[in-house]
């Protein structure tokens, strides 16, 4: 593709794997939750060349991409990875809430025991 083509914002997202739907694509651009080199959208129908970077929540995570290549079609993850260049941050992933001696809510694994000990005691 020449430099000066320019694709959808939502199309892109959804080419480049971070949306499993166009539709939800643009439902994030047009809730205002995305930014493109730095400023605020709110269009679906936004033009993207290279070199842009978009900034936008997806999770728990807020990504930061460069748009490194325009995409013909939706292909496989290899093929949508090389759309763009991740600037995302690394982030510690969130620890799980401390337990203390049998403190807090019980698990699964915990529960069955908890079961198993009142029917044995029951008889």
């Amino acid at each position: 593709m020449p430099m000066d083509e320019k694709i959808r914002i939502d199309k892109w997202l959804w080419q480049a794997r971070f949306f499993k739907t166009r539709s939800l694509s643009a439902k994030l651009v047009s809730g205002g939750h995305l930014r493109l080199n730095g400023s605020k959208i709110s269009k679906p129908a936004q033009n993207v060349t290279l070199g842009d970077v978009l900034t936008f929540p997806q999770g728990r995570i807020v990504r930061m991409v460069r748009i490194e290549a325009l995409g013909t079609r939706r292909g496989p993850a290899p093929e949508a990875q090389a759309l763009y260049f991740d600037m995302t941050e690394k982030q510690d992933p969130v620890p799980r809430n401390p337990r203390y001696e049998g403190k807090g809510r019980p698990d699964k694994k915990e529960r069955r025991a908890l079961d198993l000990s009142r029917r044995d005691g029951a008889f």
